[in-house]
Protein backbone atom coordinates (compact mmCIF):
# COMPACT_ATOMS: atom_id res chain seq x y z
CA UNK A 1 0.00 0.00 0.00
CA UNK A 2 0.66 3.59 -0.32
CA UNK A 3 1.84 5.67 2.52
CA UNK A 4 3.81 8.67 3.51
CA UNK A 5 5.83 7.95 6.40
CA UNK A 6 8.44 10.10 8.99
CA UNK A 7 11.81 8.27 9.47
CA UNK A 8 13.74 10.92 11.26
CA UNK A 9 12.57 14.60 12.25
CA UNK A 10 13.23 17.58 10.73
CA UNK A 11 11.77 21.31 10.13
CA UNK A 12 9.17 20.77 7.29
CA UNK A 13 10.88 23.14 5.05
CA UNK A 14 13.37 19.52 4.19
CA UNK A 15 9.87 17.58 3.40
CA UNK A 16 10.72 14.88 5.59
CA UNK A 17 7.37 12.77 4.87
CA UNK A 18 8.57 10.32 2.31
CA UNK A 19 5.91 8.04 -0.15
CA UNK A 20 6.78 4.56 0.27
CA UNK A 21 4.94 1.11 -0.42
CA UNK A 22 4.05 -0.38 2.90
CA UNK A 23 2.48 -4.38 3.45
CA UNK A 24 -1.05 -3.88 4.04
CA UNK A 25 -1.51 -4.52 7.87
CA UNK A 26 -3.83 -7.81 9.20
CA UNK A 27 -6.36 -6.63 12.28
CA UNK A 28 -5.89 -8.69 15.02
CA UNK A 29 -8.93 -10.34 16.47
CA UNK A 30 -10.49 -7.12 17.66
CA UNK A 31 -9.00 -4.57 15.26
CA UNK A 32 -10.94 -3.34 11.68
CA UNK A 33 -8.96 -2.81 8.61
CA UNK A 34 -10.02 0.21 7.53
CA UNK A 35 -9.16 1.46 3.71
CA UNK A 36 -8.98 5.08 3.83
CA UNK A 37 -10.72 7.18 2.08
CA UNK A 38 -9.23 10.77 3.49
CA UNK A 39 -7.15 11.95 6.16
CA UNK A 40 -7.57 15.28 7.92
CA UNK A 41 -3.54 17.45 8.34
CA UNK A 42 -3.06 19.12 11.42
CA UNK A 43 -0.89 21.49 13.57
CA UNK A 44 -0.35 18.05 16.05
CA UNK A 45 1.03 16.31 12.37
CA UNK A 46 3.50 19.37 11.97
CA UNK A 47 4.84 19.29 16.08
CA UNK A 48 5.90 15.21 15.42
CA UNK A 49 7.47 16.10 12.25
CA UNK A 50 9.57 18.79 13.40
CA UNK A 51 10.29 17.04 16.51
CA UNK A 52 8.26 18.69 18.99
CA UNK A 53 6.28 15.79 19.16
CA UNK A 54 7.94 12.14 19.75
CA UNK A 55 6.61 9.23 18.25
CA UNK A 56 7.39 6.47 19.66
CA UNK A 57 8.09 3.96 16.19
CA UNK A 58 9.77 4.47 13.29
CA UNK A 59 9.16 5.16 10.53
CA UNK A 60 5.78 5.88 12.00
CA UNK A 61 2.71 6.99 9.38
CA UNK A 62 1.06 9.86 10.76
CA UNK A 63 -2.36 10.69 10.82
CA UNK A 64 -5.35 10.96 13.27
CA UNK A 65 -8.21 11.98 11.36
CA UNK A 66 -9.10 9.08 9.39
CA UNK A 67 -12.28 8.34 7.35
CA UNK A 68 -12.57 5.09 5.31
CA UNK A 69 -14.69 1.49 5.22
CA UNK A 70 -14.26 -1.49 6.68
CA UNK A 71 -12.50 -3.81 4.48
CA UNK A 72 -11.56 -6.48 6.88
CA UNK A 73 -12.19 -7.59 10.71
CA UNK A 74 -10.76 -9.72 12.90
CA UNK A 75 -12.68 -12.70 14.40
CA UNK A 76 -14.38 -11.25 17.78
CA UNK A 77 -15.38 -7.52 16.19
CA UNK A 78 -19.43 -7.47 16.34
CA UNK A 79 -19.22 -3.38 16.27
CA UNK A 80 -19.06 -3.14 12.28
CA UNK A 81 -19.30 -5.35 9.22
CA UNK A 82 -17.28 -5.03 5.95
CA UNK A 83 -18.19 -1.66 3.87
CA UNK A 84 -19.73 -0.18 6.84
CA UNK A 85 -18.06 3.81 6.76
CA UNK A 86 -15.73 4.62 10.13
CA UNK A 87 -13.95 7.45 11.82
CA UNK A 88 -11.07 6.99 13.67
CA UNK A 89 -9.56 9.75 15.76
CA UNK A 90 -6.16 10.56 18.14
CA UNK A 91 -7.12 8.16 20.46
CA UNK A 92 -5.75 4.63 19.29
CA UNK A 93 -6.35 2.74 22.42
CA UNK A 94 -5.96 2.75 26.37
CA UNK A 95 -5.62 0.21 29.15
CA UNK A 96 -9.03 0.11 30.68
CA UNK A 97 -7.74 -0.80 34.41
CA UNK A 98 -6.19 2.23 35.54
CA UNK A 99 -7.66 4.75 37.74
CA UNK A 100 -8.54 7.02 35.37
CA UNK A 101 -9.57 4.63 32.75
CA UNK A 102 -12.26 3.48 35.35
CA UNK A 103 -13.05 7.35 36.36
CA UNK A 104 -14.16 7.61 32.19
CA UNK A 105 -10.75 10.15 32.27
CA UNK A 106 -8.82 7.63 29.44
CA UNK A 107 -7.54 10.61 27.98
CA UNK A 108 -4.97 10.59 31.00
CA UNK A 109 -4.23 6.98 31.04
CA UNK A 110 -0.65 6.48 31.45
CA UNK A 111 -0.46 3.67 28.98
CA UNK A 112 -2.69 5.23 26.28
CA UNK A 113 -1.59 5.26 22.67
CA UNK A 114 -2.02 7.65 19.91
CA UNK A 115 -2.96 7.42 16.67
CA UNK A 116 -0.39 8.02 13.78
CA UNK A 117 2.13 9.01 16.73
CA UNK A 118 2.29 4.97 18.57
CA UNK A 119 0.56 3.45 16.22
CA UNK A 120 0.45 4.30 11.92
CA UNK A 121 -2.55 6.25 11.13
CA UNK A 122 -3.99 7.91 8.11
CA UNK A 123 -1.73 9.09 5.36
CA UNK A 124 -1.81 5.72 3.95
CA UNK A 125 -4.55 3.63 1.83
CA UNK A 126 -4.99 1.02 4.77
CA UNK A 127 -5.23 1.16 8.87
CA UNK A 128 -6.29 -1.15 11.25
CA UNK A 129 -7.60 0.41 14.64
CA UNK A 130 -9.53 -1.20 17.64
CA UNK A 131 -13.21 -1.71 17.25
CA UNK A 132 -14.08 -0.14 20.01
CA UNK A 133 -11.98 3.02 19.09
CA UNK A 134 -13.60 4.06 15.80
CA UNK A 135 -16.90 5.40 15.23
CA UNK A 136 -20.17 5.18 13.01
CA UNK A 137 -19.81 8.41 10.09
CA UNK A 138 -23.15 10.32 9.97
CA UNK A 139 -25.00 9.91 6.55
CA UNK A 140 -24.71 13.72 6.46
CA UNK A 141 -21.70 14.73 6.49
CA UNK A 142 -19.33 13.80 2.96
CA UNK A 143 -16.01 11.67 3.73
CA UNK A 144 -14.00 14.88 3.72
CA UNK A 145 -16.25 17.29 5.41
CA UNK A 146 -16.18 14.66 8.45
CA UNK A 147 -12.53 14.03 8.64
CA UNK A 148 -11.61 17.32 10.36
CA UNK A 149 -14.56 16.51 13.06
CA UNK A 150 -12.26 13.58 14.16
CA UNK A 151 -9.90 15.90 15.51
CA UNK A 152 -10.83 19.50 15.31
CA UNK A 153 -13.84 19.02 15.96
CA UNK A 154 -13.59 16.09 18.78
CA UNK A 155 -11.23 18.15 20.47
CA UNK A 156 -12.95 21.39 20.56
CA UNK A 157 -15.99 19.92 21.92
CA UNK A 158 -14.06 18.54 24.84
CA UNK A 159 -12.76 22.54 24.88
CA UNK A 160 -16.21 23.41 25.20
CA UNK A 161 -17.62 20.83 27.68
CA UNK A 162 -14.38 22.16 29.59
CA UNK A 163 -15.59 25.83 29.39
CA UNK A 164 -18.58 25.12 30.95
CA UNK A 165 -20.77 28.11 29.19
CA UNK A 166 -24.00 29.60 30.49
CA UNK A 167 -26.29 30.61 27.81
CA UNK A 168 -25.89 34.54 27.41
CA UNK A 169 -22.03 35.01 28.76
CA UNK A 170 -19.73 36.53 26.73
CA UNK A 171 -17.10 33.79 25.03
CA UNK A 172 -13.66 34.04 23.36
CA UNK A 173 -11.68 32.05 20.68
CA UNK A 174 -7.82 32.94 20.68
CA UNK A 175 -6.91 31.21 16.85
CA UNK A 176 -9.39 30.65 14.09
CA UNK A 177 -7.87 27.61 12.37
CA UNK A 178 -9.96 24.17 11.95
CA UNK A 179 -11.13 23.81 15.39
CA UNK A 180 -12.23 27.04 16.71
CA UNK A 181 -14.13 27.52 13.13
CA UNK A 182 -16.20 24.42 14.35
CA UNK A 183 -16.43 24.91 18.03
CA UNK A 184 -18.37 28.48 17.18
CA UNK A 185 -21.02 26.74 15.23
CA UNK A 186 -21.59 24.59 18.24
CA UNK A 187 -21.68 27.93 20.08
CA UNK A 188 -24.32 29.44 17.98
CA UNK A 189 -26.63 26.62 18.08
CA UNK A 190 -26.17 25.77 22.10
CA UNK A 191 -26.04 28.92 23.28
CA UNK A 192 -27.86 31.28 21.23
CA UNK A 193 -27.57 34.23 23.41
CA UNK A 194 -24.36 34.48 23.60
CA UNK A 195 -21.53 36.42 21.97
CA UNK A 196 -18.43 35.55 20.65
CA UNK A 197 -15.24 37.43 20.25
CA UNK A 198 -12.55 36.20 18.30
CA UNK A 199 -8.85 36.90 18.01
CA UNK A 200 -6.86 35.75 15.10
CA UNK A 201 -3.25 37.32 13.25
CA UNK A 202 -5.21 36.88 9.55
CA UNK A 203 -7.74 38.44 8.28
CA UNK A 204 -9.07 35.66 6.54
CA UNK A 205 -9.87 33.94 9.62
CA UNK A 206 -11.60 37.38 11.13
CA UNK A 207 -13.57 37.59 8.16
CA UNK A 208 -14.66 34.11 8.12
CA UNK A 209 -15.19 34.48 11.96
CA UNK A 210 -17.78 36.90 11.06
CA UNK A 211 -19.24 35.14 8.47
CA UNK A 212 -19.69 32.74 11.24
CA UNK A 213 -21.21 34.54 13.31
CA UNK A 214 -18.56 36.42 15.52
CA UNK A 215 -19.96 40.19 16.73
CA UNK A 216 -15.84 41.24 17.11
CA UNK A 217 -12.46 40.26 15.43
CA UNK A 218 -9.18 41.46 16.52
CA UNK A 219 -5.70 40.30 16.84
CA UNK A 220 -4.16 39.30 20.41
CA UNK A 221 -3.49 42.17 22.60
CA UNK A 222 -6.58 43.74 21.38
CA UNK A 223 -8.50 45.05 23.63
CA UNK A 224 -12.45 43.70 22.75
CA UNK A 225 -15.50 46.27 23.84
CA UNK A 226 -16.14 43.93 26.75
CA UNK A 227 -14.49 41.23 29.41
CA UNK A 228 -14.85 38.04 28.75
CA UNK A 229 -16.87 35.29 30.89
CA UNK A 230 -15.29 31.67 29.35
CA UNK A 231 -12.00 32.02 26.79
CA UNK A 232 -10.47 28.88 24.75
CA UNK A 233 -6.80 29.31 23.62
CA UNK A 234 -6.56 27.05 20.30
CA UNK A 235 -2.78 28.70 19.70
CA UNK A 236 0.61 27.43 19.88
CA UNK A 237 1.46 30.77 21.73
CA UNK A 238 2.77 31.31 24.79
CA UNK A 239 1.98 35.24 24.61
CA UNK A 240 -1.78 34.05 24.28
CA UNK A 241 -2.00 32.79 27.43
CA UNK A 242 -1.59 35.92 29.22
CA UNK A 243 -3.26 38.04 26.55
CA UNK A 244 -6.32 35.71 27.19
CA UNK A 245 -6.09 36.37 31.12
CA UNK A 246 -6.23 39.97 30.84
CA UNK A 247 -9.32 40.27 29.03
CA UNK A 248 -11.06 37.54 31.11
CA UNK A 249 -13.61 38.91 33.76
CA UNK A 250 -13.44 38.36 37.49
CA UNK A 251 -14.48 34.81 38.34
CA UNK A 252 -13.80 33.69 34.44
CA UNK A 253 -12.44 30.45 32.81
CA UNK A 254 -9.87 30.05 30.59
CA UNK A 255 -9.43 26.65 28.42
CA UNK A 256 -6.18 26.11 26.71
CA UNK A 257 -6.19 23.09 24.12
CA UNK A 258 -2.93 22.42 23.01
CA UNK A 259 -0.55 20.02 23.76
CA UNK A 260 2.39 22.53 24.23
CA UNK A 261 3.26 26.26 23.71
CA UNK A 262 5.97 27.12 20.99
CA UNK A 263 6.75 30.08 22.27
CA UNK A 264 7.38 30.69 26.27
CA UNK A 265 4.28 31.89 28.76
CA UNK A 266 5.27 35.57 30.05
CA UNK A 267 5.49 36.18 33.18
CA UNK A 268 2.00 36.99 35.14
CA UNK A 269 1.75 39.73 37.90
CA UNK A 270 -0.63 37.83 39.96
CA UNK A 271 -3.06 40.89 40.89
CA UNK A 272 -3.45 41.86 37.31
CA UNK A 273 -4.06 38.95 35.52
CA UNK A 274 -5.10 35.69 37.80
CA UNK A 275 -6.45 37.26 40.86
CA UNK A 276 -10.42 37.61 41.34
CA UNK A 277 -10.92 33.81 40.87
CA UNK A 278 -10.29 33.32 37.44
CA UNK A 279 -9.52 29.61 36.78
CA UNK A 280 -6.83 27.93 34.28
CA UNK A 281 -7.83 24.69 32.59
CA UNK A 282 -5.77 22.96 29.92
CA UNK A 283 -7.47 20.33 27.18
CA UNK A 284 -5.46 16.85 27.25
CA UNK A 285 -6.45 14.78 24.43
CA UNK A 286 -9.69 13.57 23.99
CA UNK A 287 -11.99 10.59 25.02
CA UNK A 288 -14.57 7.92 23.39
CA UNK A 289 -17.28 10.01 24.70
CA UNK A 290 -16.46 13.03 23.32
CA UNK A 291 -16.47 11.22 19.74
CA UNK A 292 -19.94 9.30 20.66
CA UNK A 293 -21.16 12.45 21.69
CA UNK A 294 -20.20 15.28 19.37
CA UNK A 295 -20.43 13.11 15.77
CA UNK A 296 -24.51 12.99 16.39
CA UNK A 297 -24.05 16.74 17.20
CA UNK A 298 -22.68 17.67 14.70
CA UNK A 299 -25.01 16.37 12.47
CA UNK A 300 -28.20 17.76 14.10
CA UNK A 301 -26.77 21.35 14.04
CA UNK A 302 -25.09 20.98 11.36
CA UNK A 303 -21.59 21.88 11.45
CA UNK A 304 -20.02 22.46 8.33
CA UNK A 305 -16.51 22.55 8.28
CA UNK A 306 -14.58 25.11 6.26
CA UNK A 307 -12.15 22.35 4.39
CA UNK A 308 -9.25 22.51 1.70
CA UNK A 309 -8.41 19.12 -0.80
CA UNK A 310 -5.25 17.96 -1.17
CA UNK A 311 -3.61 14.63 -2.62
CA UNK A 312 -1.58 12.26 -0.44
CA UNK A 313 1.72 12.79 -1.53
CA UNK A 314 1.25 16.92 -0.72
CA UNK A 315 1.41 15.75 2.73
CA UNK A 316 4.72 18.24 3.63
CA UNK A 317 3.20 21.09 1.79
CA UNK A 318 -0.15 21.13 3.14
CA UNK A 319 2.11 20.60 6.85
CA UNK A 320 4.22 23.59 5.71
CA UNK A 321 0.92 25.98 4.83
CA UNK A 322 -0.29 24.48 8.44
CA UNK A 323 2.41 26.04 9.49
CA UNK A 324 2.67 29.22 8.18
CA UNK A 325 -0.94 30.09 8.39
CA UNK A 326 -1.37 30.20 5.00
CA UNK A 327 -4.85 27.64 4.95
CA UNK A 328 -8.37 29.12 5.44
CA UNK A 329 -9.49 26.55 7.80
CA UNK A 330 -9.49 22.17 7.66
CA UNK A 331 -6.66 20.54 5.49
CA UNK A 332 -7.81 17.31 4.07
CA UNK A 333 -5.88 14.66 2.33
CA UNK A 334 -7.35 12.60 -0.26
CA UNK A 335 -5.97 9.31 -0.50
Amino acid sequence: MRAMILKGQSPIEAKPLRLADLPTPTPDDNQILVKVSVCGACHTDLDEVEGRLKPTKSPIVPGHQVVGKVMDKGKAVTKFNIGDRVGITWLFSSCGECEFCRAGSENLCGQAKWTGKDADGGYAEFTVIGEDFAYPIPERFSDSQAAPLLCAGVIGYRTLRLADITDGQKIGLFGFGASAHIVIQIIKYKFPNSSVFVFTKTAQHAELAKTLGAVWAGFSGDQPPEKLNKIMDFTPVGECIRDALGVLDRGGRLVINAIRKETPVPPLDYAKYLWLEKEIKSVANVTRQDAEEFLPLAARIPVIPTIEEFPLDQANEVLYSIKNSKLRAAAVLKV
